[in-house]
């Protein structure tokens, strides 16, 4: 996953310079984000299992993935934060800079799901499809209680594949000319990638999905929904207005 994570910082650099913008600062925001929602999250979960901290600190530190989805939108959030108040001091615009980053972003979820895919994580319900998925490992069991001898949809490659498209797309605009407002790549990604996990998480079986409103959505669906209207408010800013008609 570190090859993934320094493969997509890569493409976030390469779509900087062709946006114009400043590759180290693109870069040193990218490490910031990072690092910070790393550490917010684990401050988080101390803060929420402080007795289990004491026992085993370094246990609880070195978890691959957190005990509760919002220790992972805190830190998520603290990231966000942290990346704009640095775009801000040092004069990047942050709609550009969104857009430079949104390919990268799109290619690092890609080798997320493919790895939550091998580890188990975030697993499907169950299937008769030919190409379902059975998971015999008892680490798989023990980690993430995903259920073993079972057929199951391979909801994390379905949600990879839809990311490397989303991917292709992204560069592809930026070398149209996608820049034509700040804003627009963001803002597909986000449209995009929204309608995707909203229909998938119909197709997850995981405890993890965080059922709201009555188990009528998810917490993932809910936020999906966020991300749709965010990129369409960031599409429909970034169409150039009509000509006005010629009047004789």
């Amino acid at each position: 996953m570190a090859l993934a994570l320094l493969a997509a910082l890569a493409v976030s650099i390469f779509s900087a310079r062709r946006a114009g913008l400043s590759a180290e600062k693109v870069w040193n925001l990218e490490l910031i984000a990072i690092l910070t929602s790393l550490i917010a999250s684990r401050l988080l979960v101390i803060a929420g299992h402080p007795r289990l901290f004491r026992s085993h600190p370094f246990w609880l530190l070195g978890l691959l993935t957190l005990p509760d989805i919002w220790f992972a939108l805190g830190g998520a959030f603290a990231g966000l934060l942290a990346a704009a108040l640095y775009a801000l001091a040092e004069g990047l615009p942050l709609l550009r800079t969104a857009d430079a980053i949104a390919p990268a972003v799109a290619l690092a979820f890609c080798f997320n799901r493919i790895g939550a895919f091998f580890g188990g994580s975030a697993w499907g319900r169950p299937t008769h499809l030919p190409w379902g998925v059975v998971y015999r490992s008892p680490v798989a069991w023990l980690w993430y209680r995903v259920p073993l001898g079972v057929v199951l949809h391979p909801v994390q490659l379905y949600d990879a594949a839809a990311s490397l498209v989303f991917f292709i797309l992204l560069l592809w605009m930026g070398r149209r000319g996608g820049w034509r407002r700040d804003g627009e790549i963001a803002g597909a990604w986000l449209f995009l990638y929204g309608v995707i996990r909203f229909f998938l998480e119909f197709l997850r079986g995981d405890p993890a999905r965080e059922p709201l409103l009555g188990g009528a959505l998810t917490l993932a669906q809910l936020l999906s929904i966020g991300a749709v209207l965010a990129g369409g408010a960031l599409w429909l800013r970034s169409q150039p207005a009509p000509e006005p008609a010629v009047q004789h």
